[in-house]
């Protein structure tokens, strides 16, 4: 733990650590709190739990990290929803409603409590089946980097995931080795889920029968692809920059001159970085959405008739319009 995301970083913060009950949250709970102990500080550690009420189990889960924050002396701060309603109501998948809603209630906990980072226990092994699940359904060069260590949950909340170099066998044999109890979620071992099959049927046959070192293999490909699309976003950034005319009362107004010659890759990025930047919601938006902003967005120069007005409603209720030489994207308040 130490070596993966070094006390000096932290100690002197608050710190939430995001924990389910699961072996590798509960782990990165123990490591940080002995760390603490160890190398003391002026900062917080605080825990913080999300019941989904997604399994029958789900409550005895609750009170097992209850317990835990209490052994530990540490606060703890609960969130809950029904997050099977919340998807039916959002039209969401599942798994997209759970980490909204889960993501959403760790943002509001750690604001109110002062808290610089929310801190979650994504593994090595979790990096690997996120890059590869992409990869099937198809993703960008994003989906290929996987989940960063690091990004932004809010204006002063960083959600931090130092553990992605840490392979969930060792995460076990140290639980072990402390002689930590932890809970165990039976769906993980439910092959109805497309991810669970991923990790109980694809990934072992391509260890046995393709490449035995496929999870490195991977975690490099992540870490390239990574480094590519960091770089891909600062342009994306600095392109909008240019490109921004005004943004207020959810309305933004761009020029669109800028983006004369840029490549098209780097325009649906700098719409990216746009709904990013305004808290627009990403989850419907795909490359068809993101190719069709960057056909509106077609400078006078490049042939792209501006004299008449284009509009296009795009998910989350987004209004787009092109006119003379700019794009207006607004989004009604409901």
């Amino acid at each position: 733990m130490a070596a993966s995301w070094p006390p000096g970083e932290w100690r002197d913060l608050t710190v939430m650590v995001a924990v389910s009950g699961g072996p590798d949250s509960v782990a990165l709970l123990r490591a940080m709190h002995a760390l603490k102990l160890e190398t003391g500080g002026s900062g917080r550690l605080m825990v913080a739990h999300f019941n989904h009420h997604l399994r029958p189990e789900a409550n005895d889960d609750q009170v097992f990290v209850s317990d835990l924050a209490a052994q530990l002396k540490l606060p703890i701060f609960h969130g809950e929803m029904d997050v099977a309603c919340l998807a039916k109501l959002q039209g969401d998948g599942l798994e997209a409603a759970a980490r909204e809603a889960r993501y959403e209630f760790f943002q509001r906990a750690a604001e109110c409590q002062g808290a610089r980072y929310v801190a979650t226990a994504h593994t090595a092994d979790d990096q690997v089946e996120t890059v590869l699940f992409n990869i099937l359904r198809g993703t960008g060069l994003a989906g290929v980097a996987g989940m960063p260590r690091a990004r932004a949950l809010g204006p002063a909340v960083s959600l931090i995931r130092p553990w992605l170099e840490v392979r969930h066998g060792e995460v076990v044999q140290y639980l072990d080795k402390l002689g930590q109890r932890y809970r165990v979620d039976p769906t993980n071992a439910c092959h109805d889920f497309a991810r669970n099959r991923l990790r109980h049927e694809l990934l072992p046959l391509l260890r046995e029968k393709y490449n035995s070192k496929i999870d490195g293999a991977l975690r490099r490909l992540s870490q390239l692809a990574g480094d590519a699309q960091q770089l891909i976003e600062r342009l994306a950034k600095e392109l909008l920059d240019r490109c921004l005319v005004s943004a207020q009362n959810s309305e933004v107004r761009l020029n669109l001159a800028p983006l004369e010659n840029v490549d098209r890759h780097l325009q649906r990025e700098m719409f990216v970085a746009l709904w990013r930047r305004s808290g627009w919601p990403l989850q419907s938006m795909g490359f068809t959405e993101w190719n069709a902003l960057a056909q509106m967005a077609q400078a006078p120069e490049s042939g792209g008739n501006h004299l008449s007005a284009s509009k296009r409603v795009f998910p989350g209720n987004v209004v787009v319009t092109s006119r003379s030489g700019e794009l207006l994207l607004a989004r009604p308040s409901s």
